[in-house]
């Protein structure tokens, strides 16, 4: 007897489902979609069952994320957390900060750049599986590796010089320090939360040093014995803080080209997206 091919692949469908919607609970929906549509189809005429299985859990994962960002109160941001799926190849980590930072793309460009660089989908299996010619998807790729790739440190040096302005900004921000955010802010500077309608966050993102720096001043978490947790993957630099050991916020932090201030910050506040950290 033969593995059913929806049992071999289903961590491959999980993991592609995680990082285009950046949510276990729906990624979870939507893979359990797949199997119903996997076996509403005869298999007989299914050549094969792989590229079958990931064309339709990516097209479904995609229609999910546009329901789900219709519906949602404020910004979108990814559930963070480790990867749920750990024995996934992958041609390259998606790491949670890149995951934030690709929410700033298009879906498709977010797929495409998903299918191809995270899980190492040549370029015509990606047009196969978006419905796009190969040279559409040779675009959507590149624009999409250009965006990430001016967000990631690309040295050691420039990731500690990220990883110690960074570590400046948290600081201002957790002590209610205008002037000192104002230091390590770039003038343009731009602030995203999703707080999810649960918690009080900014709907829009808010733009400019001095609207950020003191929309930030004014929420620092007073009186509250906060702890930080730097993560260590490589990537834009992240922190997730705790307060009496639950969590309430993940930051991720951008730098500008200069390397020495910040372009973009992102909170995730929302208490149902920051659950599994508690675990």
């Amino acid at each position: 007897m033969t593995a059913d091919p929806f049992h071999t692949h289903r961590n491959l469908l999980f993991s592609i489902a995680f990082d285009i919607l950046g949510s276990a609970g729906d990624a979870e929906d939507v893979v359990q979609e797949t199997w119903l549509r996997w076996h509403g189809v005869d298999h007989a005429r299914v050549d094969n069952p792989r590229a079958y299985l990931v064309r339709v859990v990516t097209r479904l994962a995609l229609d999910e994320r546009d329901r789900l960002h219709h519906e949602y109160v404020g910004p979108w941001l990814p559930e963070p957390g480790p990867d749920p799926v750990e024995d996934v190849a992958r041609a390259q980590e998606v790491t949670y900060g890149l995951m934030v930072v690709l929410e700033t793309l298009s879906p498709l460009e977010r797929a495409a750049f998903i299918l191809y660089e995270a899980f190492g989908f040549r370029h015509a299996e990606v047009a196969r599986i978006l419905g796009r010619s190969p040279a559409a998807v040779r675009q959507l790729v590149h624009r999409a590796r250009e965006h990430v790739e001016a967000r990631r440190p690309r040295f050691p040096e420039e990731r500690a010089a990220a990883q110690a302005v960074a570590e400046r900004f948290l600081d201002a921000a957790l002590g209610g320090s205008i002037a000192g955010l104002m230091e390590v802010l770039a003038p343009d500077v731009t602030l995203r939360t999703d707080g999810g309608g649960r918690v009080k966050a900014a709907l829009r993102p808010v733009t400019g040093s001095d609207r950020v720096s003191r929309l930030l001043a004014a929420v620092a978490p007073v009186g509250l014995e906060t702890t930080v947790y730097w993560s260590a993957q490589d990537g834009p630099p992240t922190a997730a803080l705790f307060s009496d050991g639950l969590p309430y916020a993940v930051l991720v932090v951008v730098m500008a080209e200069d390397q020495h201030r910040i372009s973009e910050v992102y909170g995730i506040l929302n208490p149902d997206k920051l659950a599994r950290l508690a675990l």
